[in-house]
């Protein structure tokens, strides 16, 4: 409920991470409603503003909306040597503020793209725009983005503005699902659905707005001269994550205009760093409307509504005849899976790491504390070939090279490459396989990407460790021969291939590795029933669920299009029961509390046999 007349701020901002899009955007309903709730008081009510800035303001157009995004250093101001995010991720990221920026002018207002730390920069905004208000949807529990808002909220309270987490990123809010569950957040699938089956149903999205408070070019200047003006005077944050004067806030043109590759530094144009699939509200829009394989990437930046999808599939479901697939198999069941590792993600210590994760089981792998391993000299350089798409497995190649020139891959694939990397073939850690995606990928989603590298190398929520994806059977699928090694020289020399010199030979024997990597992740899992440590729990409970459907690898989606082609070909022999082992330690008990993971409300809103390999 908006607040009451006297509480109604002369400005309101809206601060776009997630959801870049009008659709269904409800930081921007909230602030809409609350500028529209009543007649702004004068300027001078915000206790934050500045006789300066009420100076370089009192021009401006009130009621003063303010949508914002923030290039914050934290992702890489300079991105080309940032570890998180490849260049085709950040022009689809280029592409999505553009769209949204335009889609802002079309009724009356624009999107100002900040420069530098959210931390430094959001008190200054608002005390220059003379705000009460910030609207921002929730983005997720990383833990950078957890602290950022954290601190934003206290200087926020501090300064007399709210600042209001939103939802529309998700269908069930976390707080929802973590309050149903006792505090606590389903560790299985199908725990979750039967959550969420308890809350009401998401709510139809709503419509864009028609037109929107404008944000002038005398609107513009006036909060660039004032953030100019503060950052003479401000005292630097002890929580910023870079000290950038404030002037450079605006970009080389001083007028918060969307950034451009080179000054993102890359050398090479957008053109040819652009991946095949593009950004933009409307682009999401038209996938939808198509079916297309891009709704992972319109879901990752927020271009396209979860509610609006969501609803979409639910109308083709009571227009289809006949029956059709239910989760987790189904598209809702895809839709479901991301909801889940969201919420696992938002309440777990430590999530994205091995060490203090209480629902990671604790594996003694190769690089688990960086790319290099003095316990194996070759670790580094089996690691790099997995990156760099020289293992010698063609299936594994083509899917790496792949995500290096799409930024993308089919979540079939991703399965393939993650077991290849850790237990079923290099016995790597799969904190720096969650690396190489962040990079690499245009739909990187924390939350998801470290939730199914946990699931992939069984070290949570799958304890099947010993079905293991075969690089060559598997594979087989798509290519009939796919072992260059068993190739008859003439064949190659036909092909223009010499082994060793053009294309790679093999970096292992997969049926050697696979041997010896199912004795070290026995090992881990007797450790683990024997000393109670690691999230036994999460990978076995669903064992005795209804048809153990989510037990399957096949059955795990990650943030990918979906297919319904047969269950993947497993290089494994059936194991037999999977019962959780009697001494697990239930690992909800070691999530974080609720009460530490939601601030007060301010505003709206067991032993095996082994499998043949090929």
């Amino acid at each position: 409920m908006p607040p009451t007349a006297t509480a109604v701020p002369a400005a309101a901002m809206v601060w776009f991470r997630m959801g870049l899009r009008l659709h269904d955007c409800d930081p921007l309903r909230a602030a809409m409603d609350l500028l529209a709730s009543s007649a702004p008081p004068p300027l001078s009510s915000s206790a934050t503003t500045s006789s300066s800035s009420t100076a370089a303001t009192s021009a401006v157009v009130r009621p003063l909306l303010v949508p914002f995004f923030v290039i914050d250093p934290y992702y890489g101001l300079q991105p080309g040597g940032s570890a998180r995010g490849g260049p085709r991720r950040w022009v689809f990221l280029l592409q999505s503020l553009r769209a949204l920026d335009a889609s802002l002018r079309e009724r009356g207002s624009r999107l100002l793209v900040l420069r530098g730390d959210p931390i430094a920069l959001l008190p200054a905004l608002w005390s220059a725009v003379g705000a009460s208000h910030v609207f921002a949807m929730w983005q997720d529990g990383s833990p950078h983005v957890t602290q950022r808002d954290a601190r934003v909220r206290a200087l926020a309270s501090a300064a007399g503005v709210t600042f209001v987490h939103t939802g529309g990123h998700l269908l069930y809010p976390v707080a929802d699902v973590l309050r149903r569950n006792d505090g606590t957040a389903p560790l299985t699938y199908q725990a979750y659905l039967r959550t969420v089956a308890k809350l009401p149903s998401p709510p139809p999205p709503a419509d864009p707005p028609t037109k929107l408070p404008p944000v002038t070019d005398t609107a513009v200047a006036a909060i660039r001269d004032a953030l100019i003006a503060a950052s003479s005077s401000a005292t630097a944050d002890p929580g910023t994550q870079q000290q950038q004067p404030l002037h450079h806030v605006a970009g080389p043109a001083g007028n918060f205009s969307v950034p451009t590759v080179a000054e993102l530094g890359f050398a090479e144009t957008e053109d040819a760093l652009a991946s095949r699939f593009r950004g933009g509200e409307d682009e999401a829009l038209r996938a939808l409307d198509a079916y297309m394989e891009q709704k992972t990437k319109v879901l990752k930046f927020g271009t396209l509504s979860p509610r609006l999808f969501y609803h979409r599939l639910q109308a083709a479901y009571a227009a289809a005849s006949g029956r059709h697939s239910h989760p987790p198999v189904s598209l809702l069941g895809q839709l479901l899976w991301r909801e889940f590792y969201y919420c696992a993600a938002a309440a777990t210590p430590n999530f994205g790491r091995m060490e203090g994760n209480p629902v990671c089981r604790q594996i003694d792998w190769w690089c688990r504390d960086g790319r290099d391993d003095p316990r194996n000299p070759d670790a580094a350089r089996l690691l790099a070939a997995w990156t760099d798409a020289r293992t010698g497995y063609p299936w594994i190649d083509a899917i790496m090279t792949q995500l290096r020139v799409d930024g993308w891959m089919h979540h079939l694939a991703r399965h393939s490459v993650a077991c290849f990397l850790t237990r079923g073939d290099l016995f790597i850690s799969w904190e720096r396989g969650a690396e190489v995606f962040e990079e690499l990928l245009l739909d990187h989603d924390w939350s998801l990407n470290i939730g199914n590298w946990l699931w992939l190398s069984a070290s949570a929520f799958f304890h099947q460790y010993f079905r293991v994806y075969s690089p060559v059977s598997f594979g087989k699928k798509y290519d009939k021969q796919g072992k260059p090694w068993k190739a008859p020289v003439s064949v190659l020399r036909a092909a223009g291939v010499v082994l060793g010199e053009n294309y790679p030979r093999r970096i292992v024997d997969h049926d050697v590795a696979m041997k010896a990597n199912m004795a070290r992740m026995k090992a881990a899992f007797d450790a683990s029933r024997e000393g109670g440590v690691g999230g036994d729990t999460a990978g076995n409970a669903d064992a005795g669920d209804a048809g153990g459907a989510d037990a399957r690898e096949d059955a795990v989606a990650w943030p990918a299009p979906v297919t319904t082609a047969a269950a993947p070909a497993m290089t494994t022999t059936p194991r037999g029961s999977a019962a959780a082992s009697s001494r697990n330690i239930n690992a909800r008990r070691r999530q974080r509390p609720l009460a530490d993971f939601f601030a007060p409300a301010t505003g709206a809103g067991g032993s095996s046999k082994r499998g043949r390999t090929e």
